[in-house]
């Protein structure tokens, strides 16, 4: 991720962000909201995502995940930095098989070399579907 050209208005902002990460319009990534206390976005179950059974693909939520909350770190660097993810561990705890996911990411550290994300992945009857911990690397400009 790079910076963004100028900075957008708030409501805005998910837009442009989004604009950037082209695999994220692939999954069918929505930002609901992009902060850098809290980003939450939303994506659908699709059959395309799918493994056997009808349920979510695993790797399809382990991406929705690193994308909110990669998001989520970019609003916390300084200007001109850039980031990319350099490690994520997932939990599944349920699959699911209809509806929308919901993401809510927040740091849980923000430092010169690091910034460390959670994101709870929820499904619509907000039951916790899975928990992923990334750490993002910060990339300084030249």
């Amino acid at each position: 991720m790079t910076t963004p050209p100028e900075a957008p208005r708030p409501g805005e902002l998910a837009a442009t962000i989004l604009a950037a990460l082209p695999f994220a319009g692939e999954l069918g990534i929505e930002l609901e909201e992009a902060g850098a206390e809290r980003t939450t976005g939303v994506l659908a179950w699709s059959e395309r995502l799918c493994t056997v059974g009808g349920t979510l693909h695993g790797g399809a939520l382990m991406a929705f995940a690193d994308t909110v909350g990669a998001v989520c770190a970019f609003l916390n660097l300084p200007p001109g930095a850039g980031t990319s993810t350099v490690e994520s561990k997932t939990n599944f705890f349920r699959g699911v098989r209809s509806g929308k996911v919901r993401a809510d990411a927040r740091p849980l550290h923000m430092g010169r070399s690091f910034v460390v994300v959670q994101t709870d992945l929820y499904d619509d009857e907000d039951r916790r579907v899975g928990q992923t911990t990334q750490t993002q690397a910060v990339l300084r400009g030249k």
